[in-house]
């Protein structure tokens, strides 16, 4: 399943990407995450809890940055396992355009599901996925202009 999108963010690029590689900014972003923790600048553990219809699924992994070209884009890459509900593995490129006082974020990306999370069918996976994406684009655009405010 692959989900695209955008979001203009009224915050300079540099501000942004910093946001991006924050796990507490993070954390609050990513829809059901229970816990982030960066174990080197490239990787994060994370737990995260996500609701597929009727089944929820918490998953444990790692989070993987790569191609990383600061401040303007990286590669984010996820794998997770979830138990009897399955595993879950994707990526997503996000590219950071800056326009004036603004940045476009742009994200393309992919996501697989396997086990019983994959028996749910590719219309309600492909979905939840792209609600998932958009939400979290969406708070992440929240946090991002809560903290140049408080700042």
């Amino acid at each position: 399943m692959d989900f695209t999108g955008e979001e203009r963010i009224a915050a300079p690029r540099d501000v942004v990407w910093a946001a991006l590689n924050d796990p507490e900014i993070m954390r609050g972003c990513i829809p059901g995450c229970q816990n982030i923790e960066r174990l080197s600048p490239e990787n994060f553990e994370a737990t995260i809890k996500v609701k597929f219809s009727l089944l929820s699924a918490t998953f444990h992994g790692l989070l993987t940055l790569s191609n990383v070209d600061a401040p303007r884009s990286y590669t984010l890459s996820a794998e997770g396992k979830g138990g009897l509900a399955g595993f879950a593995r994707g990526a997503a490129d996000v590219v950071l355009e800056e326009r004036g006082a603004e940045t476009i974020l742009h994200y393309r990306g992919r996501a697989e599901l396997g086990g019983k999370l994959a028996q749910l069918g590719a219309r309600l996976l492909d979905s939840t996925s792209q609600r998932l994406a958009e939400g979290f684009f969406s708070d992440f655009n929240a946090a991002v202009v809560a903290k140049m405010v408080a700042d």
